[in-house]
């Protein structure tokens, strides 16, 4: 079993992966391990870009990832594209488990699909990737090692790798999503496991393709996604029924979100996981409290728990394309400006609080900084899409 582990997060795997997709490093790039770069026949054609490599968490390590070594010096990563189909199938599949994708579909889900269904994707999303995100940096594995591997995502270079977030997203949504829809909504099952499959699918290899995980990560994101679900499903009745909680319940959804962030495991050198971190959490925690508040105040309708039998999916049409695109694009105008004004505001409160200079960008990673502003921030946006958003559609006529 140890051996196939090792197996499973051998750099060499990943780069085998990418020379058969057609990516390849430059021929300038120096030795490789086990003959795997240039030397295999890749010329210098049309496709070649740079990154700047792996310097820290992401780039260094043995092969079994038990210890972290030394990281080697910067150098600049070049890498030629043979193959563009797969290039811009895995760079688009990529973007899928990204920040862009969730905060585009998640909301589009409550506004325009089912509010039913957005609040339980919401919730059990929160909770298996704030779990994955504490095992990276408590497990503390590197990602492939560059070289062999060409990297070409520079963000999250200097995360951890143990288990891909990006894995576990993809699947927690698309599976989240299926279950919850087969006994609401009529389709044909196995098209909508299909999809769930595909996603995923695509997602996990684009982890690979990129260069930012191991096999292993992968399957471990997997598998423990595929874990989470099964003990939490039980406990998703529970979840639909949160905005009937307590008057007290307010408390317990700022007050235990901003408590994970703020003891959240300390890294060797400062990575964006901390931050990403706060930002789920923040975010789940905007939107169940506005679920609480249009309950409370009844400034919404609950969303329906169950419907009189299952569903036909409605057809597809011009004006309902066309209202669902408006209603979208007004919420995210809203969200976009009350992130800016609310982050901005809480910057500014906390540099005077702690007698920062508001060009010092370095304060921003201070964890008394960034836990409070990211958290005012993301909660004001998850408390904004589901509470204000829908005034605001209501006020305009589109509801």
């Amino acid at each position: 079993m140890a051996e196939l582990l090792r197996r499973l997060q051998d750099s060499q795997l990943v780069a085998r992966f990418q020379r058969r997709c057609g990516l390849f490093p430059a021929p300038d790039e120096g030795p490789r391990e086990n003959g795997l770069g240039p030397a295999e026949g890749a010329a210098r054609a049309p496709g070649l870009g740079q990154l700047p490599a792996a310097n820290g968490k992401g780039g260094v390590g043995p092969a079994n990832g038990l210890r972290r070594v030394a990281a080697p010096q910067a150098y600049v990563q070049k890498y030629i594209v043979k193959n563009y189909f797969y290039y811009y199938l895995f760079r688009f599949s990529a973007a899928l488990g990204q920040e862009v994708f969730y905060i585009t579909f998640l909301p589009f889900t409550h506004w325009n699909i089912d509010p039913f269904l957005s609040r339980r994707l919401i919730v059990v999303w929160v909770l298996v990737m704030y779990i994955g995100q504490v095992a990276k940096d408590i497990l503390k594995w590197p990602r492939p090692l560059s070289p062999p591997v060409v990297k070409l995502e520079k963000r999250v270079i200097d995360e951890y790798g143990m288990p891909s977030t990006h894995a576990m997203a993809a699947t927690v949504i698309s599976f989240t999503l299926l279950i919850s829809t087969m006994d609401r909504y009529q389709y044909p099952f196995m098209l909508g496991l299909l999809m769930a499959v595909v996603f995923s699918t695509l997602v996990c290899l684009s982890r690979l393709y990129t260069g930012m995980h191991t096999v292993l990560d992968v399957l471990g994101g997997i598998l423990v996604t595929a874990v989470l679900i099964v003990l939490t499903y039980p406990a998703w009745t529970l979840i639909d029924r949160l905005d009937s909680a307590s008057p007290l319940f307010p408390v317990c959804v700022i007050v235990v979100p901003f408590f994970l962030c703020y003891t959240y495991p300390a890294s060797d050198c400062y990575s964006p996981t901390r931050a990403d971190t706060t930002t789920i959490l923040a975010a789940g925690a905007g939107v169940t409290l506005g679920f609480w508040v249009n309950h409370f105040f009844q400034l919404a309708s609950a969303p329906t728990e169950s419907l009189p039998g299952i569903q036909n999916i409605p057809p597809l049409t011009t004006n309902m394309l066309v209202l669902g695109l408006t209603k979208f694009t007004v919420g995210i105008a809203l969200i976009l400006l009350v992130r800016q004004l609310v982050q901005n505001l809480s910057l500014q409160v906390l540099y005077s609080w702690f007698k920062v200079g508001p060009r010092n960008k370095e304060a921003r990673r201070r964890l008394e900084i960034e836990v409070p502003y990211k958290f005012v921030t993301y909660t004001s946006v998850g408390l904004c899409a589901t509470t204000f958003v829908p005034m605001l559609h209501r006020f305009l006529g589109l509801l």
